[in-house]
């Protein structure tokens, strides 16, 4: 199937080709027929399945449709739970919609809310925002919504996980009761449902790549290792297979922090990305990952929803996460679009038994791989 299959108007058509996006992916070319039919969605979909331009793009043609300028107010509202998230949804829309006379903005805290101000008094017609920050300046009279029609609740497991569902509780109420809402969760827990259950309408429910099944582009590898000779061995492999850009995972802030300095120490660029992190110097982070100033980022999981990098090559686990499924979300962050990934996991005996909750969940084994810091 194509985009044009799809039925989507050739101004969206474009900079898809020029993105290089020839093929919808399954999460895409489920969801958008729906969507442009009106429909409310819930979505089962994990980071990397292509979620963002699965709603993106309806939205854009459905606008575009109603021939709105930049004085018609708000008319979509999309809510992310983190800046980085936020801040990547934003970079899509905006590639998406070049040919389109439709304004978008993205607001979040953590930064002077002055040019967030600025932006929207020019006038916005799709906003993208972390819930606290809207909740703060609706509450100071500069966000209305009562001109939406189009909501969107993006990593609903991840808000619920951040505290952020007394936020989400009184922003619904503004919005209008008619409108379509689209509902993406990468799980789908009890509260997730009770959550979907209230703002939902007669919702599709579309659902892709169970948790259990991991990029088949993946090569994982483990590396039965004593705790106190993960960093060695660390980087022994950054040098071994000259590793240009890698994402690191720890399962603690301090954690993180202590491979950052051990990697700056042996000469390799690092940073760690972390909640204790300001938004700024997690933002600098993530744009000296992207423009291949870090060579490695070392990031916790809460932190690491919404890091998308285009063609990553390797994701190390440092530490095994104790949730299998965390695992899963963690190495699909690269083998993306068609392009090939390495996952090395490190296990030292602390981790077994979350080796054996991996292994279970995905119904494979992992290759193990000697190295030269054995126990």
């Amino acid at each position: 199937m194509t985009f044009k299959e799809l039925n989507l108007i050739q101004p969206l058509l474009g900079p898809l080709d020029k993105m290089g996006y020839t093929q919808p992916t399954p999460i895409q070319e489920q969801s958008i027929p729906h969507l442009l039919a009106g429909s409310d969605i819930f979505g089962c979909a994990q980071t990397g399945t292509g979620k963002t331009a699965a709603f993106a793009l309806p939205i854009l043609q459905m606008l575009d449709a109603q021939r709105i300028g930049p004085r018609s107010g708000i008319k979509a509202l999309i809510l992310a739970p983190t800046r980085e998230l936020a801040i990547q949804i934003h970079e899509h829309l905006v590639q998406y919609s070049e040919n389109l006379n439709i304004t978008s903005t993205v607001i979040f805290g953590g930064v002077n809310q002055h040019s967030q101000v600025q932006a929207l008094r020019k006038g916005v017609n799709i906003l993208i925002a972390t819930p606290g920050r809207l909740l703060d300046l609706m509450q100071q009279g500069f966000v209305r919504l009562n001109t939406v029609t189009h909501f969107v609740l993006d990593e609903a497991d991840r808000m619920l996980d951040m505290g952020f569902i007394h936020d989400i509780k009184k922003i619904i109420p503004k919005l209008p009761e008619q409108r379509q809402t689209i509902f993406f969760s990468a799980t789908v827990a009890p509260d997730i449902k009770k959550l979907a259950d209230t703002i939902l309408k007669k919702p599709v429910s579309v659902e892709v790549t169970p948790v259990a099944s991991p990029s088949e582009l993946v090569d994982q590898s483990i590396f039965m290792v004593d705790k106190n000779h993960k960093r060695t061995l660390l980087k022994h492999l950054i040098k071994e297979h000259n590793i240009q850009q890698g994402l690191v995972f720890t399962r603690t802030k301090h954690g993180a922090d202590k491979v950052v300095k051990e990697l700056n120490k042996s000469g390799v660029t690092a940073e760690a990305i972390h909640g204790n992190k300001s938004q700024n110097a997690r933002e600098r982070a993530l744009n000296g990952f992207k423009n291949h100033s870090i060579r490695i980022l070392v990031a916790t999981d809460i932190a690491a929803r919404g890091i998308d990098v285009d063609k990553l090559g390797y994701v190390i686990n440092f530490e095994l996460p104790e949730v299998a499924e965390t695992y899963v979300h963690r190495i699909g962050r690269t083998g993306r679009a068609g392009t090939e990934g390495v996952a090395f996991s490190f296990c030292d005996e602390e981790e077994v038994q979350y080796l054996k909750g991996i292994t279970k969940l995905m119904k494979r084994d992992i290759k193990k791989v000697a190295h030269p810091f054995n126990n």
